[in-house]
């Protein structure tokens, strides 16, 4: 099985895009754990939280696997948690850097800014997102794992993914 990543700066298509390319190969998809576990927080998160979110995404993962055809798409991985936590709170929890050094995907996808940020009570920074997307870039080519950069408008992107699992199948 075929596994894909896409994780990016906030507001930069990466549900959408996951949820697509979910229906092009008629498989399921890995929604961000975050999102749910964060609206049913009731409080403003703590960076313990970020390892809660962790290892629901893990799961999350663990179980569509079970229902994917051929590929599975994986709506953010823990890059964006181990980003965020360090970004937020200079650290990230040990537990997710083992993780994420165990973890394997045969291609990661990163969503360019250069669409309209969308508003939503979750993002905290529209301002950063070229920022956080540098981060992203820089460590995928550091760590050599596959990956592509998807950019333009909505059906570019898709297109561009497209292209880049079909080779891996």
């Amino acid at each position: 099985m075929i596994k894909v990543a896409i994780i990016g700066p906030e507001s930069t298509g990466k549900t959408t895009l996951t949820k697509a390319l979910a229906e092009q190969y008629n498989t399921v998809w890995v929604p961000e754990y975050c999102r749910d576990y964060l609206n049913n927080l009731g409080r403003p998160y703590l960076q313990s939280d970020l390892l809660e979110i962790a290892k629901g995404q893990m799961d999350s993962q663990k179980q569509k696997r079970k229902e994917a055809r051929e590929v599975l798409f994986c709506d953010t991985d823990l890059h964006v948690i181990k980003v965020w936590s360090e970004h937020k709170y200079g650290e990230c929890d040990q537990w997710i850097l083992n993780q994420l050094e165990m973890q394997y995907f045969d291609l990661y996808i990163i969503t360019d800014y250069d669409i309209p940020y969308e508003d939503d009570p979750l993002r905290e920074h529209p301002e950063m997102r070229s920022y956080f997307f540098d981060i992203y870039y820089n460590l995928m080519k550091d760590s050599g794992k596959a990956f592509i950069v998807v950019s333009g408008d909505f059906q570019t992107r898709l297109n561009q993914a497209k292209k880049a699992v079909g080779a891996l199948l």
